[in-house]
């Protein structure tokens, strides 16, 4: 059996995407989460709120370890959503927000807990 070779000047290559462009675009989307204030605020109602919000986010963490428990990393949203349907229905807590605990307890960024549980 012989097989016809394709010379290299047919062969259609994609152009090479730029560095730069490429390390911006990223960027973009992956930017670091504002550090945490480095001295606790002279107010006491805001030192207060503060707390509350630390301790939120520690138990959300939590729940999120828990929901990893059953619905791994590798799997994508949409299908953690069909393996996390019952247990949040079991413990009372919405889907959206078990989502989110699962997002913060994978990358550490309360971010992903905004619009959803803080």
């Amino acid at each position: 059996m012989s097989q016809a070779l394709i010379p290299q000047s047919d062969l259609v290559t994609a152009p090479p995407i730029p560095t730069q462009a490429l390390r911006a675009a990223v960027s973009d989307v992956r930017t670091a989460p504002p550090p945490p204030p480095a001295d606790p605020p002279a107010d006491p109602t805001l030192a207060a709120l503060r707390a509350v919000v630390d301790d939120l986010a520690a138990s959300t963490h939590a729940i999120g370890e828990l929901m990893l428990e059953v619905a791994p990393a590798y799997l994508s949203d949409t299908d953690a959503a069909d393996v996390l349907a019952t247990l949040c229905d079991a413990i009372g807590e919405d889907l959206e927000h078990g989502l989110a605990a699962r997002r913060y307890a994978m990358s550490g960024d309360r971010r992903a807990l905004h619009g959803t549980v803080l």
